[in-house]
């Protein structure tokens, strides 16, 4: 299972309504495999609908831009944040979050 979590550090908040696409990497080609929208707690637990993982590369991409523009920011340094790791053990869970600001975000491998 792969999760995620956004936190905005600038508003000390989760952030709500971020667009989250998973894909993974085929040969040289990125598939979608998996969409969501973060809920009032900044979390999206259902990237894989239910469907297992395979070992592989996946990347997250997530549309921060619009909401950081959302939340008054008129021009954004980052319109998106990609982030991309390996998953070796399909059954265990991988867990993304997300450390957003309008001028910067971090990123790790959580629990």
């Amino acid at each position: 299972m792969i999760t995620t979590h956004i936190l905005d550090t600038a508003r000390g908040e989760a952030a709500i309504g971020v667009t989250v696409i998973l894909e993974m990497r085929q040969a040289s080609e990125w598939i979608p495999v998996g969409r969501g929208s973060t809920d009032e707690k900044g979390r999206v637990m259902t990237l894989t609908e239910g469907r297992p993982l395979a070992a592989g590369t996946y990347r997250l991409t997530f549309d921060i831009g619009s909401y950081h523009r959302e939340q008054g920011v008129s021009a954004p340094f980052f319109p998106e944040a990609k982030i991309t790791f390996s998953v070796r053990d399909p059954e265990e869970t991988y867990h993304v979050p997300l450390v957003i600001s309008p001028f910067g975000f971090s990123t790790y491998r959580g629990i």
